[in-house]
């Protein structure tokens, strides 16, 4: 458990350091947007061609890829139902508290978990790759189509992923996998320098929004992030769990990976993808916070369970 104690420190830290600049005036909102606009458009892009270039991409056609993606389609399709007849959110609003109740933290905090808690790296592949190659290239292009002022064309709508940075990361670093085939050094190395940048703009982005925007948990609809809490920290484990072993019939290892990693908090890149599509921004935010502060007593309580 120390990884998932040393994972959470980290970004604890960093999300500090943004309230701290904040505070003393180094940073203000407009350098907040400035940051997860880099994030989004030149960082995380990098990020995701090297990292997934060098990701064994066979350990996503496995039965631990099936019990994640049956843990984030029961959630997704349990907050779109409440979001749209009961809380009456728009498409738009309404991708992002999806994401936020189901695009867990698999970068960032799922690698060391993976390492220390489950003692297998690669078991984080399935769940990355899901995130990166399917959740989020249909989440941005149905937020395209929902805040454009235009009805896009069919062939624009069909396109309009191919267009997105994230995503065209994650397909040439996919691309490199599949054909087994390193970067060369002199792209690989500049690529690594700028994906360095990601995760720390993410996170200081998010302090200086916490330090300069609404109190978390008071901007937000409480209703709304108690929904998204309790979706992501408990009914994304146990579908996920319920999938592996009734259905599946994976080994305790394995029913221990899938169940911890759908368990991680809310991504820091929801909120990114909240700030470039103003919507839902202090949304994604709470529940990024509410779920980081509860998720280490909930994979406690999964590997005492599990285990």
């Amino acid at each position: 458990m120390q990884g998932v104690l040393a994972g959470f420190a980290t970004i604890i830290v960093v999300i500090a350091l943004g309230m701290l600049l904040a505070q003393l005036k180094v940073l203000d909102l407009a350098a907040q947007k400035m940051l997860a606009r880099l994030a989004f458009f030149v960082a995380s892009p990098a990020l995701l061609v090297t990292v997934l270039a060098e990701t064994d991409v066979h350990e996503v056609l496995s039965r631990n890829l099936a019990a994640t993606a049956v843990g984030i389609v029961v959630v997704v399709a349990a907050y779109v139902v409440v979001a749209r007849l009961v809380l009456h959110r728009d498409l738009a609003d309404t991708v992002i508290g999806a994401l936020s109740s189901a695009y867990v933290n698999a970068g960032n905090l799922g690698l060391p978990i993976a390492a220390y808690v489950i003692g297998d790296v690669a078991l984080v592949a399935p769940t990355l790759l899901l995130q990166l190659i399917v959740l989020q290239p249909l989440a941005l292009a149905v937020l395209d189509h929902a805040t454009s002022p235009e009805p896009p064309s069919a062939w624009r709508l069909l396109s309009r992923p191919l267009r997105t940075p994230l995503t065209v990361g994650s397909l040439i670093g996919l691309a490199f996998s599949l054909a087994e085939v390193d970067i060369p050094t002199p792209i690989r190395d500049p690529l690594a320098l700028i994906g360095g940048m990601a995760v720390p703009a993410m996170l200081l982005a998010y302090g200086v929004s916490l330090r300069l925007g609404p109190t978390p948990g008071r901007g937000a609809d409480a209703r709304e992030l108690a929904l998204i809490t309790g979706l992501k920290l408990l009914v994304q484990p146990l579908a996920a769990y319920a999938a592996g072993r009734f259905l599946l019939g994976l080994d305790t290892e394995a029913l221990l990976a899938v169940t911890v990693l759908s368990a991680l908090p809310t991504a820091q890149n929801i909120f990114v993808h909240a700030t470039r599509y103003d919507r839902g921004v202090v949304l994604a935010r709470d529940a990024i916070f509410v779920s980081t502060m509860l998720a280490v007593p909930a994979m406690f309580v999964i590997v005492a369970l599990v285990a």
